[in-house]
């Protein structure tokens, strides 16, 4: 069984559904309002967890009701949750999504997410020391990512980031990252320049892997996924389902990656199980709530 370590955020995610955005200066009418679990973080833990490995998450909430929530619901998955901080006086991290009928839209205000910074790392080192795969996202301080990321490099662990919310300080963050996994505008990000054409896409790949060591792994939503391995491009379909909800799509593929990274398995063998998990994931509402058991993704596979 393999040991994973998830450095990131948790929130408490305000769902509002409406039929489009607002325009700047714009009032409009929303459908409906749901509280529910979040943070990169606490979703990908929650989604590493499900295949059954050891997950042991690392963050901070506040000490107030949302906070409450979160480790009350947390309580009930596999995960371990004897690290996470409690910070006073401060509020527990807030996502609003904004649920489109096919497509969302986030910001998040972080909250006690800032308070994982590195002197709250450095009380959590035996932590990392005892995990095969450390998985981060940029929730909370960069600074605190690429200091966890090295250190975990540094002891022979796989290391995995999501660059998502997507800013330029990645860059500096790569010679202490195996595998990273941007979607498709996260990845333009990346090279600095939009993607016009699947074509474009495989050539700016191959070019950014061959410039690079670390593993890239590009999520693209109902296409799937693509990485790089040994100079060749793979791309494996994503299955076919009715798109309810697609929050967390891309933090289940992730919680799933590192854990099946984390028992030893091959990347293409690790890739197909993430994708269609994050396949799986989009047909139920709420990022946690569509999240599949490890049964689920191999009877999808099989």
């Amino acid at each position: 069984m393999g040991k994973i370590v998830v450095l990131g955020s948790l929130n408490m995610d305000l769902v509002m559904g409406t039929n489009r955005l607002p325009q700047i200066g714009e009032t409009i009418l929303g459908e409906s309002i749901d509280y529910m679990i979040g943070g990169k973080g606490a979703n990908q833990a929650v989604a590493a967890a499900r295949m059954g490995n050891e997950v042991t998450l690392l963050g901070c909430i506040g000490t107030d009701t949302f906070g409450d929530k979160l480790l009350k619901h947390l309580k009930k998955e596999s995960l371990d949750l004897s690290h996470i901080n409690r910070i006073e006086s401060i509020f527990t991290g807030i996502a609003n999504i904004f649920k489109l009928p096919e497509d969302n839209a986030i910001v998040v205000i972080p909250g006690a997410n800032s308070f994982v910074d590195e002197d709250y790392l450095m009380e959590h080192v035996q932590v990392i020391e005892e995990a095969d795969v450390i998985l981060s996202q940029l929730e909370i301080p960069t600074e605190t990512v690429a200091k966890g990321l090295r250190m975990a490099k540094e002891q022979g662990k796989i290391t995995i980031l999501n660059p998502a919310p997507f800013n330029r300080n990645v860059l500096g963050l790569l010679p202490y990252v195996d595998v990273i996994t941007p979607n498709e505008t996260e990845f333009e990000g990346l090279i600095g320049r939009q993607v016009e054409s699947d074509s474009d896409l495989e050539e700016a790949m191959l070019a950014w892997a061959k410039e690079n060591r670390t593993t890239l792994i590009v999520t693209r939503g109902g296409k799937g996924s693509s990485y790089v391995e040994n100079d060749q491009l793979i791309s494996l379909p994503a299955a076919k389902a009715d798109i309810i909800d697609t929050t967390g799509a891309g933090d289940t593929f992730n919680g799933i990656l590192a854990s099946e990274l984390s028992s030893g398995v091959k990347m293409m063998d690790a890739v197909a199980m993430a994708t269609t998990g994050a396949s799986l994931s989009v047909a139920k509402f709420g990022a946690q709530t569509g999240m599949p058991t490890r049964l689920e993704v191999i009877s999808k596979l099989t």
